[in-house]
C-alpha cells in the first residue's frame, strides 16, 4: 500500500526552473489535499581572514553578517509569500492556503532539505533541477542528485521546461 501524502517539502533556489516546480508541488497537494512546506536555503558566507585578524574584526564580522542574514531572511519570505499568490493568478487557488510553513534556514542545500523533511514529516519532495554541470550533472542537479541519493521519501523532480511551456515567467 502506498503511504498517504498529506505535507511536501518544496525545495527552491528562487530560479525560474524552481518556480516551475513548485507548480508541480501545488498540484500535487491540490490532488492528495496535502499541505506544503517550501524551504529555501541559504549558504553561510564563508569569510577569510589570518590568524593577525583581531578579536574584534571577527566580533564585528560576525555582528554584521547576522544582521545581513536577518534582513535576507525577511525579503526571502516576502518574495516567497509574493510568488504563492502571484501563482494564484496563472494557476488559480488555493496556493496560499496549500502552503503551511516558510522555512529559510541558513545551511547547505542538500543538509537542509533532508533535515527539514523529517523534521516536518513530509511525506515527499519536489524540487527542479538546472541540469547544470559536467556529464554526472547534466541531466540532473547536484542537489538533486545528492537528495535523491540520501532520502528514502519519494522525490519529484523537475527538469527545466521547454520553451513551449504557456507559464508567463515575466509576471511571476
Amino acid at each position: 500500500m502506498i503511504p498517504e501524502i498529506k505535507n511536501i517539502l518544496y525545495a527552491t533556489d528562487l530560479s525560474k526552473n524552481s518556480s516551475y516546480a513548485f507548480l508541480y508541488a501545488v498540484d500535487m497537494a491540490t490532488r492528495h489535499k496535502a499541505k506544503i512546506v517550501i524551504l529555501h536555503s541559504v549558504a553561510p558566507a564563508r569569510y577569510l581572514y589570518s590568524e593577525e585578524m583581531s578579536f574584534q574584526m571577527l566580533e564585528l564580522l560576525e555582528k554584521s553578517k547576522k544582521a545581513e542574514q536577518a534582513m535576507d531572511l525577511g525579503e526571502i519570505k516576502n518574495y516567497l509569500q509574493k510568488f504563492c499568490e502571484k501563482t494564484e493568478n496563472q494557476i488559480g487557488p488555493p496556493c496560499v492556503e496549500l502552503v503551511s510553513k516558510i522555512l529559510v534556514p541558513l545551511g547547505h542545500p542538500v543538509e537542509e532539505i533532508l533535515n527539514a523533511a523529517d523534521k516536518e514529516n513530509c511525506d515527499a519532495i519536489v524540487l527542479g533541477t538546472h541540469g547544470k554541470g559536467f556529464l554526472k550533472h547534466t541531466f540532473l542537479g547536484s542537489v538533486a542528485e545528492a537528495v535523491l541519493a540520501r532520502t528514502r521519501k519519494p522525490v519529484l523532480v523537475v527538469p527545466l521546461p521547454s520553451e513551449k511551456t504557456s507559464f508567463d515567467w515575466d509576471h511571476i
